[in-house]
């Protein structure tokens, strides 16, 4: 029997696989859809069974292939650009495949835990598993609640574990192949290293300058409830993944500044005031879809059982900018 990860060379299938062997799982299938991408470094140091492009792997488990070798679905697979304007790919890829998928989980008894989005809330600022408070801003966000819509109606009569997991803003190693939509924390480190500052919007929303704030989550920390879930199958319904704290750009840039600097660390105030954080208008093409603020409402996440606390921002940074600095050694 065999663990299948969607998205495995992705940024969280990828962490997804590398903890699973550390954790003594081999029996992995690895589902993706490389193309011309480079992620499939992601994958290097980790240990399949097999990998399957993701419409090889549609067309398998159409044909029963598939029938009793699969023990779990852990389906991070998705288009997580949420600039992309083709709505029907981006339904066709986030909601209909997650519908296909969902369906043979059930009729073959196999537990799915599934990734979607805190983009579902959109500019709201209650941030609670209901329908009352998600109102998606693109429609990236709408793929993913349209899907958490069809796992509503499927629970009561589910015949196996179905988790879906709303992550807020998740950063931490292997995201280095998304590019622009690679996390704020990835951008700024990249910044700093080239010319020695941070970049932050100036005020929108209502909020002052670097002040807009989001739920900024380690993938160390997603990972590890991905495999808590794993681990208890009794365990079903959608959850907020975050840590339940918002944090300011600013907080997030000074954490990474320190990060890399190290010896004392300074306060917002005076990296500004010594050119390390610097801000620049607020672009036009975000107006209206941007979230200013995220703060994940963890109750149903710790009524589930998942109890262990999250990394905050200045942790989980330091961490993430170690790993880093050890991959891409500063150049003499």
């Amino acid at each position: 029997m065999n663990i299948v990860v969607t998205g495995a060379a992705g940024f969280i299938g990828s962490n997804l696989v590398r903890a699973l062997n550390a954790a003594g799982h081999d029996n992995i299938i690895a589902v993706d859809d490389l193309g011309k991408d480079d992620k499939f470094r992601n994958l290097v140091d980790c240990d399949v069974v097999d990998y399957l492009e993701k419409d090889e792997f549609l067309a398998r488990l159409r044909s029963g292939e598939l029938d009793d070798e699969i023990e779990a679905v852990l389906h991070q697979g998705a288009c997580s650009d949420t600039l992309e304007s083709d709505a029907r790919y981006m339904l066709a890829n986030n909601y209909r495949y997650s519908v296909e998928l969902l369906a043979h989980c059930q009729d073959n008894d196999v537990p799915m835990i599934y990734a979607s989005s805190a983009s579902v809330y959109g500019a709201g600022h209650v941030f609670a598993e209901k329908p009352e408070n998600e109102a998606p801003l693109n429609v990236y966000g709408y793929s993913k609640l349209l899907f958490d819509q069809h796992v509503r109606r499927v629970l009561p009569d589910r015949t196996a574990q179905i988790a879906g997991f709303r992550y807020f803003n998740v950063y931490g190693p292997r995201e280095q192949h998304k590019g622009r939509m690679a996390s704020v924390v990835h951008h700024f480190v990249r910044q700093f290293r080239a010319d020695g500052r941070v970049r932050l919007f100036e005020g929108s929303g209502g909020y002052t300058a670097g002040e807009q704030r989001r739920d900024f989550v380690s993938v160390d920390d997603v990972v590890r409830v991905n495999l808590d879930f794993l681990s208890h199958p009794s365990r079903s319904g959608i959850f907020n993944v975050g840590t339940g704290r918002a944090r300011s750009f600013n907080d997030v840039a000074a954490a990474v500044i320190n990060a890399l600097r190290g010896g004392t660390p300074q306060s917002v105030a005076d990296l500004v005031s010594a050119g390390a954080i610097a801000y620049v208008p607020f672009p036009a093409d975000l107006a209206g879809k941007y979230q200013s603020f995220t703060e994940a409402d963890l109750t149903r996440l710790r009524g589930a059982g998942c109890g262990a606390p999250m990394l905050s921002i200045e942790e989980g940074v330091a961490r993430y900018v170690e790993s880093l600095m050890s991959s891409d050694p500063p150049r003499p």
